[in-house]
């Protein structure tokens, strides 16, 4: 209900009660002032969505108090009443922007006609801020997601085919790959955009809290249950729940919510009536569920129920052409929210951050590219300011040593075309040394691909993507 708090501020004692047992009829929370000063202090303390001011008071002007509310409250919805039915009166508070306007003594009927006009009134505002408010979390989450990589379109794909139904989805992936924000992406592109997205991380709720963050509890519940909780599946009814770390919820949690899947319907803890729910579930995890279920520790029937239309998120390292993109973008958001100047990304500093490998992933680029905007000294980030990413040995130095063995791998082998003794040079480097060692073994091919991959050990296509991936521009040669 848009309409909930309601202010009484009139000098007559007679009027206040009256005022309160009509609106406390209604389902309305009142407050009552006898004066400006009292209101005043009121609406310091609390948000209202209606108030009742009398024009003529003791110690200050309803009219006045009028104006007071328009400029520091320009939500509120004000309706002004006074024993004087004069045209003037009417002209002046409609004219200051009073909602409504009644002179005493009012007949109750026509009070409760126009509260019930203010009701309307209030919910069409609030679901067209409630629209505004989808749509400007909409465009940041879209504008969030970023990527060109042929892995990123594969899951902008799956993303149009899960938006358009209500299928339940599951999303895995590494920490740190943006699982909250694809999960953002299927709400807000799917019918339900416009209602709520509620999200919980299971792993961050102690396992004995996890239950009525879920489903809410009824007063006297437990001990400290002093109140009725909402939980966060009708906090989502109509809209979507997002589910983190699905994977960490205990097993008697997960029957529970089994059960919610299969009958859509909750019921509080302390409470016997079930209450029907209409919420979409988006699941996320970065454990292997199916290892989950051998290990006994996931139910099977569940798993299932919620991989019903998997999207599997790659890690940072595997789209690595997507740096630059994100860099960029952090950049910016930075310089936004930080009050950084930093305009560019150095081509080494670029190089180094491609080939550092990202353990933590998107998250942990983000964070590096915000502590780099705020420490550097100038307008461009160089290779300095991210010491952490920064390989053992420079560059230079990793190539020339990454040559000296190859070279002697390849001495004779190359000349004799006999490869068979180093087909597992791949496999003998590590991971950050990859573009280098791609890059010298084209140098040394001229650019035959197919003898690169030979030397390498490694598939064709795989040494394609990785070229494509890495940014390697090789030289022309045979194929």
């Amino acid at each position: 209900m848009a309409l909930e708090r309601v202010l009484v501020v009139d000098d007559e004692e007679s009027i206040r009660w009256v005022l309160s047992k009509a609106l406390t009829r209604q389902g309305l929370k009142v407050d009552l002032a006898d004066c400006g000063a009292n209101a005043r202090k009121l609406l310091e303390e609390n948000d209202y969505d209606l108030a009742l001011i009398d024009i003529k008071m003791p110690d200050v002007s309803g009219l006045d108090l009028l104006d007071e509310l328009h400029e520091n409250f320009p939500r509120l919805s004000v309706i002004m009443m006074t024993a004087e039915s004069s045209m003037k009166n009417a002209v002046e508070a409609m004219k200051r922007g009073a909602y409504d306007y009644i002179t005493k003594p009012f007949d109750l009927d026509a009070l409760d006609g126009i509260i019930l006009k203010a009701q309307k009134i209030a919910n069409t505002q609030a679901e067209v801020l409630r629209l505004k408010s989808a749509i400007k979390n909409q465009n940041q989450s879209e504008r969030s997601i970023i990527g060109n990589s042929k892995p990123m379109q594969e899951v902008y794909k799956l993303l149009g085919k899960v938006s358009a139904s209500d299928i339940t989805v599951l999303i895995t992936g590494e920490s740190g790959t943006g699982k909250e924000l694809i999960a953002r992406a299927v709400h807000f592109n799917s019918k339900r955009v416009g209602q709520p997205f509620v999200a919980l991380n299971c792993a961050a709720i102690p396992h004995e809290l996890l239950e009525s963050e879920l489903f809410g509890f009824e007063k006297g519940a437990f001990t400290g249950a002093t109140e009725r909780k909402i939980g966060k599946f009708e906090q989502a009814n109509g809209g979507t729940i997002f589910l983190d770390e699905i994977g960490d919820m205990p097993l008697e949690l997960q029957a529970k919510l089994l059960r919610v899947i299969q009958e859509k319907e909750i019921t509080r803890t302390g409470g016997n009536q079930a209450i029907d729910i209409d919420v979409r579930i988006v699941a996320a995890t970065n454990q292997d569920l199916e290892k989950c279920v051998e290990k006994k520790i996931f139910r099977e029937d569940l798993y299932y129920r919620l991989n019903v239309l998997p999207i599997s998120l790659p890690p940072l390292r595997e789209r690595a052409e997507d740096i630059p993109l994100l860099v960029d973008f952090f950049i910016r958001k930075s310089n936004d929210e930080f009050g950084s100047v930093v305009s560019s990304c150095s081509e080494k500093a670029m190089e180094q951050l491609v080939r550092y490998p990202w353990p933590g992933n998107i998250r942990e680029l983000e964070n590096t590219i915000q502590r780099a905007c705020l420490l550097s000294q100038g307008q461009v980030l160089r290779a300095s300011d991210f010491p952490q990413q920064s390989t053992d040995i420079p560059a230079q130095e990793e190539n020339d040593s990454l040559e000296s063995l190859i070279e002697t791998k390849l001495r004779t082998s190359l000349a004799k075309k006999d490869i068979v003794e180093i087909n597992d040079l791949y496999e003998m480097v590590l991971h950050q040394m990859e573009r280098p060692l791609i890059r010298i073994i084209l140098d040394k091919t001229r650019g035959n691909q197919v003898r690169a991959a030979e030397i390498l050990g490694i598939n064709r296509n795989t040494l394609r993507k990785k070229i494509q991936t890495l940014g390697i521009i090789p030289e022309k040669g045979g194929e």
